[in-house]
């Protein structure tokens, strides 16, 4: 590497910059919750129909990382932000303008396929602006504020909601898309090198792109990693996708529904903060069976609580704790497997890893609306089902 290849020095703009495109898709998916309670009747539409607005985000967030990654690496990560960003605005504005749940629908399906760029760019100018401690730094901070993101959001969601329309949430989302694809035009360099550019277009991208998950999905230590994420993922996204349905039952407005909600990732950031503490003295073993527990755990107590008929917000949202901290204790130590099963392909892994959880987080809000939630129940036991998944699927991976 030449002098002038070295990675730019890390500076508070730049670092505030690349988390915030990484952060933009997870604000997206989520500021927008606390009016979903409200949006069945507006749209005189069924719940389910209504938990297809936020599957369709997350399907297209999760299935257009595998297209912006090859994309950014031929092209540049900035021309595919910019391009991404574009998407998201244009998606949020006409989730404004919806008349209908399918409109809807269709407009959060365009946002997440745009946000996804945010994700995968900003990750790869992560790697190719910083180095050594300035890179897992900034990848510290990254963590924390995707851990910070859902509960903030969702209280400025609910207020937003509550003093503008369910429709200022959307008008807010395209307004910072636009600012940050103007923060992506003046404040990131085009971070993928000529050399980078002149490799890939040896091998058509496509076909580089098929022969690197081939070679990944033929190892078992890798798919049982990757399906142990997924899972654990998608009990995560039922919650999301749930909670407001159990509060609104509970008599919890939007106005309110985030404070109840921020409790699981602020103690998944506890549970992070955790991992980051003894993980040098604690095997991954140890964690990923600790985090397991303690979800178990959660989810069971908020079952019980269920069933023997307590109805209190607090009732529902506290014990869930115990699953943040988990969470917390179980993903890092699983991610660094995944990554690790073939170092060499470790980028193709995370995309994969990054779509499946995608994917099965569609499939947990979807579940969510095949039951009724009028009280914790139903919502425990669609959790408790995913997480046994998870358990199962670990046991074969550590057993190995």
């Amino acid at each position: 590497m030449t002098a002038d290849e070295q990675p730019a020095s890390p500076s508070l703009w730049r670092v505030a910059n690349v988390v915030a495109q990484i952060g933009f898709g997870l604000l997206a998916m989520t500021i927008c919750l606390p009016s979903m309670q409200e949006w069945s009747a507006i749209f005189g539409s069924s719940q389910a129909a209504v938990q297809w607005s936020f599957s369709a985000y997350v399907l297209t967030y999760g299935a257009l990382q595998l297209v912006y990654g090859p994309l950014s690496d031929r092209h540049g990560r900035r021309r595919v932000l910019m391009a991404g960003l574009l998407l998201a605005g244009i998606g949020s504005l006409l989730a404004a303008l919806a008349s209908d749940i399918t409109a809807l629908i269709a407009a959060r399906a365009l946002q997440g396929a745009g946000s996804a760029a945010g994700m995968v760019a900003g990750r790869a100018s992560v790697q190719d602006l910083f180095a050594g401690p300035q890179r897992t730094r900034v990848m510290a901070y990254v963590g924390m504020a995707m851990g910070l993101i859902p509960p903030l959001a969702t209280v400025v969601g609910g207020q937003l909601h509550v003093r503008f329309g369910w429709q200022s949430n959307f008008v807010l989302m395209a307004v910072i898309a636009a600012v940050l694809l103007v923060a992506a035009w003046r404040g990131l360099p085009e971070s993928a090198s000529r050399a980078t550019h002149d490799t890939a277009r040896d091998t058509h991208w496509l076909r580089a792109m098929g022969s690197a998950y081939a070679r990944l999905l033929r190892e078992r230590a890798f798919v049982l990693n990757v399906l142990v994420l997924s899972v654990t993922v998608a009990a995560f996204y039922a919650f999301l996708s749930g909670a407001p349905l159990v509060l609104r039952s509970y008599g919890v407005g939007p106005a309110q529904v985030g404070f109840y909600i921020m409790m699981v990732p602020l103690s998944y950031i506890a549970g992070n903060f955790a991992t980051s503490r003894i993980a040098h003295r604690r095997g991954e073993r140890w964690l990923m069976w600790s985090g397991q527990a303690l979800t178990v755990a959660g989810i069971a107590l908020m079952l019980a609580l269920g069933l023997a008929g307590t109805r209190e917000p607090l009732a529902f949202s506290m014990p869930l704790m115990l699953l943040g901290i988990g969470h917390g204790l179980l993903m890092p130590a699983c991610l660094a497997r995944t990554v690790s099963v073939l170092p060499a392909l470790a980028g193709s892994a995370a995309a994969v890893a990054g779509v499946m959880q995608q994917v099965m987080g569609a499939l947990g809000g979807v579940a969510v609306g095949w039951v009724t939630h009028d009280g914790q129940a139903n919502l425990a036991l669609l959790m408790l089902g995913f997480t046994l998944c998870a358990v199962a699927a670990q046991a074969v991976l550590l057993r190995r």
